[in-house]
């Protein structure tokens, strides 16, 4: 099972992450989420330390952004996915991807999320399996973002694809067992932020680390 720490914004949690057998780091440039990542700082780190960020992806999830604004992330950050958490539209999603395949532009695959409750209809998600490599599944709340709360994954049963999916919304370490039960064919991966800091953007590593070992020792 995949793993996505997302959330980051410190130089000194992103190498500490990557230190550990993850998948994926998360950045936010949603600029009203208390993980804000965006500056020229950690854009300046990320160009200075790209090499030692191979082994795992970087991703950017973005609220309604301009195209504009994604693009330039994608170069100065260094970015291998684009994460959109917003109301983006799969012709939004076509356009983004389009540069990719069109222009030399650095690449970066497409992560959709979808904000889920007992209302969801789930044949929503298919529009975008054309341009999309993953659907994420978070909990919908009043607001963009994150809640720190999980939804009913009894309501995955209702998911037949097409995308391979992450799971979002309100894990944490107690949850490990319940992950490891849950067999749904297409459950590619988890995201895990707010459960796991000790002030927003701000980790605590060695819950992560217990965490991804706890994960991974169940899966074997």
């Amino acid at each position: 099972m995949k793993i996505k720490v997302c959330g980051l914004r410190r130089p000194e949690d992103i190498v500490a992450a990557r230190q550990l057998p993850i998948d994926f780091i998360g950045l936010i440039f949603y600029p009203d989420s208390p993980r804000f990542a965006a500056s020229e700082e950690l854009a300046e780190w990320m160009e200075t330390h790209f090499e030692e960020l191979e082994n795992v992806r970087t991703v950017g999830v973005f609220v309604n952004a301009e195209m504009e604004e994604v693009l330039n992330a994608i170069h100065d950050y260094r970015l291998d996915y684009v994460q959109l958490h917003g109301n983006e539209s799969p012709d939004y999603c076509r356009e983004l991807a389009s540069f990719r395949l069109i222009t030399s532009m650095r690449s970066a695959h497409l992560i959709k999320a979808f904000r889920v409750d007992e209302h969801f209809d789930f044949d929503t998600v298919a529009p975008f399996a054309d341009w999309c490599r993953y659907a994420l599944f978070d909990t919908r709340g009043e607001q963009y973002g994150g809640t720190g709360k999980a939804f009913d994954w009894s309501l995955l049963q209702r998911y037949g694809g097409p995308l391979p999916f992450l799971l979002s919304g309100g894990i944490g370490e107690e949850d490990v067992p319940a992950l490891h039960a849950l067999k749904h064919p297409l459950l590619a991966g988890v995201d895990i932020n707010s459960r796991f800091e000790t002030a927003p953007g701000e980790k605590d590593m060695d819950k992560i680390a217990r965490f991804v070992r706890a994960l991974h020792n169940e899966e074997q």
